[in-house]
């Protein structure tokens, strides 16, 4: 049981905001030499989990990517696109992103999207062009950043219960593998993922509900940041 001091590390290292990797990296070293490890054979184990591991370290090349695009341009392009769509508010346009997701998930093309590789380069910006022009008036800070909380919770929920409807998603395997060989059950992933059915369309309908009230809340706290700052209510904004 000593070796679960490994924990520990982990434990305080994240108390006191110590780098991640850093702490991980200690707590990994501490528990290979109290499971009387010697260094070299912690280096190597080490080594066996990077490379087995190696799909986990693929944002390394997708992040120099994404920023390589962003620098030319690709955020500039997705508000210029979105400003052209006349209707389209920032509530709409999530929801639009969030059924994408919910049915992309489902049929288990989870990777066409996510944070870091489609949220902050394309969904963000797209859809605070559409909240600014909507409320005719330039974002503060505090309502950027509130849109692109959206923007994500959007990509997050979406993944998060579309996936399920997708009979060999990791999740809906490990549940299955669990409960028949501890509860002796036979539970069959197609009957999972039949009940997350009900489930991915109740989560499209509130967080949907929610992204379409985000419209509104933009709306009457502009004309609250305008009325504030003694400046003129944007057009079409609730006075």
């Amino acid at each position: 049981m000593i070796v679960l001091l490994g924990v520990v590390v982990v434990i305080l290292g994240f108390v006191t905001r110590r780098n991640p990797v850093l702490v991980v990296g200690v707590a990994g070293i501490v528990t290979g030499l109290l499971g009387r490890m010697n260094p070299l054979e912690v280096l190597a184990a080490f080594g066996r989990s990077f490379a087995d591991s190696r799909s986990v370290t693929v944002y390394a090349i997708v992040l120099p990517v994404i920023g390589l695009l962003e620098r030319y341009g690709l955020r500039e392009q997705a508000r210029t696109l979105i400003g052209r769509l006349g209707k389209l508010s920032a509530g709409r346009f999530l929801t639009v992103y969030l059924l994408v997701r919910q049915v992309t998930a489902a049929f288990g093309l989870n990777s066409i999207g996510g944070p870091a590789q489609t949220v902050r380069p394309l969904v963000a910006p797209m859809a605070e062009a559409a909240a600014e022009r909507s409320t005719g008036a330039k974002l503060p800070d505090k309502l950027r950043e509130k849109v692109r909380s959206y923007s994500a919770s959007a990509d997050t929920v979406g993944v998060f219960f579309g996936e399920d409807c997708f009979i060999a998603i990791g999740s809906i395997l490990l549940i299955t593998g669990f409960v028949n060989s501890t509860y002796h059950q036979d539970i069959e992933p197609t009957q999972l993922a039949l009940w997350a059915i009900p489930l991915a369309v109740c989560a499209f309908v509130i967080h949907g509900a929610r992204l379409l009230l985000m419209d509104r809340q933009l709306e009457r706290e502009m004309a609250q940041a305008a009325a504030e700052h003694d400046l003129p209510l944007p057009e079409g904004a609730d006075k």
